[in-house]
């Protein structure tokens, strides 16, 4: 028997399946798909930009089945910051956590300002910033009510997103085969990837283009922040992976497969939005404004998303004994309310960076932010390693587990070298070089003040929750 919810007291399990599969598809489906999809095939050609997305789709896919059995067997939220301090180390707990939460909080203050912006094409004289403090206003109002009303609301966002892919698929696929017209050209078929050869910019044109594609995908994990507060979580985590690897997979390689074809690769890089082009092709009316309205709603579902984890995860931090108390208490209707505002109080303030620092501290923010969700799927692999082994070393059978990881070691292990590999591909481009200097110099200072800070205090620190829930996991395995 797994951790269940009574060994967790004050977060409520109020997302149902349909709830976890959205928010988990709402997390992906964004502005990496809409805006990074042209970068990818610029730099990687049409064939090159599909294999990208194949190979970053295997390894989501890698590190989600690695999170689902952390999960289903000990389902808290804020999940891999508790699996890694239960079975890497509470260092690692503590700075897998805190990069995490970094990352997205500085994500969802970049959303803001680029929900303000979008709302120029229609209200040119509305400043940026009055915009920016509706889209707080609603998503606060949002995540600081019920779960269900967060998780609601979020399915919502997500569905538009969804429907608007499946759209473009449907349309775009008419347009590459001549069931619709195309202004100005004929149906290009096959054209686009055969004119240049299969990989116009080579296997380095991949490489480079894989940090984009890596990054588009992050996102799929939040399904384990969000596994303390789902129905019946050995039931529903196993059917939201399999339903959201498969499908991200056919939308995202889909997508990309309709933009290769429609859109020539080498002007595909400094598009402001490929969908966009696509439609303008086939004389949609409104294209732009449909497209900016899609994007808005995707950017909207971005942030909702993030205040959601970034919360939980500074709860599961403060739960653990890393973070103050106060961001672990729970307002009556069961949300950690403390951490609700000082994550968006941090949004803010990375908000005001972009303006005031944009060259400094901004760069380097971002920089930490880039690697942080990479290093979280590495945790992932690593504690479920752990957990593996120590589950067997005290008499557990894998058998008994309610979902588990086939062909282990390999897929773990396989999945912590591909993370190795983007890392190492980020080295070789001198553009996103930084990002690893600031990114790894970030997690080396977590390292040392965790030492400094908690060791001589506390030698083993408690995971994710109290005492109880640490008794009934060891107890299990």
């Amino acid at each position: 028997m797994a951790v269940t919810q009574e060994n967790q007291p004050g977060l409520k399990r109020s997302m149902k399946s349909r709830h976890l599969f959205m928010m988990s598809l709402g997390g992906i489906i964004g502005t990496g798909l809409f805006l990074g999809s042209g970068y990818a095939i610029g730099e990687a050609g049409p064939a090159g930009a599909i294999f990208a997305y194949l190979i970053g789709g295997l390894l989501m896919y890698l590190a989600m089945v690695c999170l689902g059995e952390l999960s289903v067997f000990m389902p808290v939220s804020g999940s891999f910051q508790a699996h890694a301090t239960k079975y890497i180390g509470p260092a690692t707990g503590f700075v897998v956590g805190w990069i995490y939460w970094l990352s997205w909080a500085l994500y969802v203050g970049l959303e803001f300002v680029a929900a303000g912006l979008l709302m120029k094409r229609w209200f040119p004289d509305v400043p940026v910033w009055i915009w920016c403090t509706i889209f707080i206003i609603l998503l606060f109002s949002i995540n600081s009510l019920t779960t269900r009303s967060f998780a609601e609301t979020e399915y919502w966002f997500a569905g538009i997103k969804v429907l608007a892919v499946i759209l473009f698929i449907i349309i775009g696929l008419g347009a590459m085969f001549g069931f619709i017209n195309m202004e100005a050209q004929p149906a290009p078929y096959f054209s686009n990837f055969l004119g240049d050869g299969i990989l116009p910019a080579g296997m380095i044109g991949v490489f480079i283009s894989m940090m984009t594609v890596i990054y588009a995908f992050q996102g799929s994990e939040i399904m384990g922040v969000a596994a303390g507060e789902t129905e019946e979580p050995e039931k529903n985590i196993p059917k939201a992976i399999r339903n959201i690897v498969f499908r991200i997979l056919i939308f995202y390689v889909l997508a990309m497969f309709v933009l290769s074809a429609l859109v020539p690769w080498k002007e595909a890089g400094v598009l402001e939005s490929p969908f966009v082009t696509v439609f303008d092709m086939v004389g949609i009316p409104y294209a732009a404004d449909i497209m900016n309205f899609v994007i808005l709603t995707a950017i909207l579902s971005v942030g909702n998303t993030g205040l959601f984890a970034c919360t939980r995860i500074l709860y599961s931090l403060s739960q653990s004994g890393m973070a103050p108390k106060v961001f672990g208490k729970l307002n009556k209707r069961a949300v950690p309310s403390n951490a609700l505002l000082v994550t968006l109080a941090f949004a803010l303030l990375s908000l005001l960076t972009s303006f005031v620092a944009e060259d400094t501290l901004f760069v380097v923010l971002l920089s930490i932010s880039g690697i942080g969700g990479t290093l979280t799927w590495m945790a992932i692999a690593m504690a479920q390693i752990g957990f593996r082994r120590q589950y067997i070393k005290n008499g557990g059978k894998v058998e008994d587990l309610k979902f588990k990881v086939r062909l282990y070691p390999f897929i773990p292990i396989l999945c912590i070298v591909m993370c190795l590999f983007i890392f190492a591909f980020t080295a070789f481009d001198p553009t996103q070089r930084t990002s690893l200097y600031w990114g790894f110099g970030f997690v080396v200072a977590c390292y040392l003040y965790y030492y400094f800070m908690f060791t001589r205090r506390n030698a083993a620190l408690p995971v994710n929750t109290d005492d109880q829930t640490t008794s009934a996991v060891n107890e299990e395995i």
